[in-house]
């Protein structure tokens, strides 16, 4: 199981600790509050009190080429930036780092971060599609133009094949899997005489446009 390293355990920090520890991921969590670092000693595999940006304390913990450092610092762009250079210089792969901003975003993608988060920003796009698109449930982009999304079929898909449908001809998506709330099956790839049922859900693959077209 890869290791995770969890730097600054504010809001962000605690829940992606709790979230990690739940799916069975070896955290540790790094925080220079006392405070914060007893609110998930019950959770992290190892919860240490130590200041982030020390570069030597850094080299202690044995953080290693593999592991995926997660840091969650607020609007502190300084410890942030000082956190990542640190970790390239250790040549770990992965450096996810939480920004406020676009500005900052750009700024530790030029030091070595590999994955830049905008909570409020992914949030935000998160609501604004919900209400754009209410059948829409989830959604993962894969590029500027293409997504995965999940959405539930609307009431003219029910009881229709695949092959009726022809939604890959006619809007341009294709469905990747299906799943059914009610038995928590999952369908991948699901063939073309397969019957679209009441309390499932599709699982697509297709550009951002189109999905007002399925809407």
């Amino acid at each position: 199981m890869k290791r995770c390293i969890v730097i600054g355990l504010g809001i962000f920090g605690n829940n992606i600790v709790r979230e990690l520890a739940d799916k069975g991921f070896e955290v540790i969590a790094i925080d220079k509050s006392k405070e914060a670092v007893q609110r998930v000693r019950d959770l992290a595999s190892k919860a240490i009190v130590a200041d982030g940006t020390d570069k030597e304390i850094m080299a202690q913990i044995g953080i290693q080429e593999d592991d995926t450092v997660i840091i969650s610092f607020g609007e502190d762009l300084a410890a942030a930036t000082l956190i990542t250079l640190h970790l390239k210089q250790l040549k770990v792969k992965t450096i996810v780092v939480k920004a406020p901003n676009e500005e900052h975003q750009m700024i530790l993608e030029k030091v070595g971060a590999t994955d830049v988060i905008i909570p409020e920003k992914e949030i935000a796009n998160k609501v604004a599609r919900s209400l754009i698109s209410p059948n829409v449930f989830d959604y993962l982009p894969l590029s500027d133009d293409y997504m995965i999304f999940e959405m539930a079929p609307p009431e003219s898909f029910l009881g229709k094949t695949m092959a009726e449908l022809q939604l890959r001809s006619l809007y341009n998506v294709m469905v990747i899997a299906v799943k059914d709330l009610l038995t928590d099956r999952v369908f991948t790839l699901p063939p073309a005489n397969f019957v679209i049922k009441d309390g499932q859900v599709l699982v697509l693959v297709g550009r951002e446009a189109d999905i007002e077209k399925l809407r």
